[in-house]
């Protein structure tokens, strides 16, 4: 199990090594769901009224920035 684990690690340092850019915009698509989760399905929603898809974006898209610095040294 830990050795499925490492390997599975170590695939995705390598795929983010060559597409660094993919985690912010994997938390901006995040933050562009949020917005349009603010019109449908209502503002009833509760994803909608407590804007997890905004934080959860937020909080990926600057951890991929900061992702971005360390692999470019």
């Amino acid at each position: 199990m830990d050795e499925q684990i490492n390997q599975l690690v170590e695939r995705i340092n390598r795929f983010l090594v060559r597409q660094p850019g993919t985690v912010p915009l994997a938390g901006l698509l995040l933050i562009a769901a949020n917005l349009l989760l603010q019109f449908w399905p209502g503002p009833d929603s509760w994803i909608a009224a407590s804007n997890l898809l905004l934080h959860l974006g937020l909080i990926i898209s600057i951890a991929g920035l900061l992702l971005i610095n360390v692999y470019r040294h």
